[in-house]
């Protein structure tokens, strides 16, 4: 299974696709700024905007140690990094989105604050209780086991560390129609409903803090980019088309239809591992 998700997400060139799409644009792909490279390198519904607003739930500290989930090519990392001043490593299945994300850090000069591994979410190579916060975008519709995933998590994070998850969750009606951004066929997508994610949650040991969808928020994204380019203008997203290619406009259009109908439910939850009471003084 984790072979047919790597092959969905890696053709073998995409530091190149995306040196070209850099250069369409007016930017020079070997001195690229984060601004250029917003299109491309927040790799989920929403892109910047989606990681704005989940920053803004959270609150870390420059001391501060986070762990970034299905990292992608590292546009959140290097936000989040740049933003509060903390430090963050990343984690993704896809070893090209690693290659390619420690190149962006690099030329970016983040690289002694932002570090990203290959690895599977469910076996983190990652010591217990390493990190202050962690983060997940779009992630958990490729993974089956969530309950090994929440354990998983809740093993790296400190006591009172926090764990937002930016998904895509399982609404009502029929099944989704394949392909979309996140999986060629239904074998490879595991949507969750928000009920059965907060209960997983739970189960693994965090107290859940915030459940709240953003369908209201994508439906204005996708409204407003589709004007965009109704004006002739660039959409303001364009990871799908990064990776994805010929595929991408397939992808996006059965997105859509499933958020619109009310098959998809853009999700942000927070959640938090608890802190070990402290024991009340003795009376004397």
């Amino acid at each position: 299974m984790n072979e047919d998700i790597r092959s969905h997400y890696t053709r073998g060139d995409l530091l190149q696709r995306l040196n070209a799409a850099l250069a369409a644009d007016g930017a020079d792909p070997q001195r690229p700024n984060a601004e250029a490279l917003a299109p491309y390198d927040h790799f989920h519904g929403r892109g910047l905007e989606a990681t704005e607003d989940a920053a803004a739930l959270v609150r870390p500290l420059p001391t501060d140690h986070l762990l970034d989930v299905g990292s992608g090519l590292g546009g959140p990392a290097r936000y989040f990094a740049a933003r509060f001043g903390c430090r963050v490593s990343g984690i993704d299945l896809t070893e090209e989105f690693c290659e390619v994300a420690r190149h962006l850090t690099r030329l970016l000069g983040q690289d002694e604050r932002v570090d990203f591994h290959a690895g599977n979410a469910l076996a983190m190579p990652f010591a217990d209780v390493r990190f202050d916060g962690a983060y997940s975008m779009n992630v958990s519709m490729n993974i089956a086991d969530k309950a090994a995933f929440y354990r998983e998590l809740h093993r790296v994070l400190k006591p009172g560390g926090w764990l937002l998850l930016s998904e895509i969750a399982q609404g009502s009606g029929d099944e989704l129609d394949y392909p979309t951004p996140w999986a060629a066929s239904a074998q490879a997508s595991f949507l969750a409903t928000p009920q059965q994610t907060e209960q997983g949650l739970l189960a693994a040991g965090f107290e859940v803090l915030h459940v709240q969808d953003s369908v209201d928020k994508a439906l204005a994204y996708g409204t407003r980019s589709r004007a965009e380019v109704a004006r002739g203008e660039k959409p303001p997203h364009r990871a799908v088309m990064l990776i994805h290619g010929e595929l991408a406009l397939r992808a996006m259009a059965n997105s859509a239809k499933s958020l619109a109908d009310g098959r998809v439910l853009p999700i942000e939850v927070l959640a938090r591992k608890p802190a070990p009471r402290q024991p009340q003084d003795a009376k004397l």
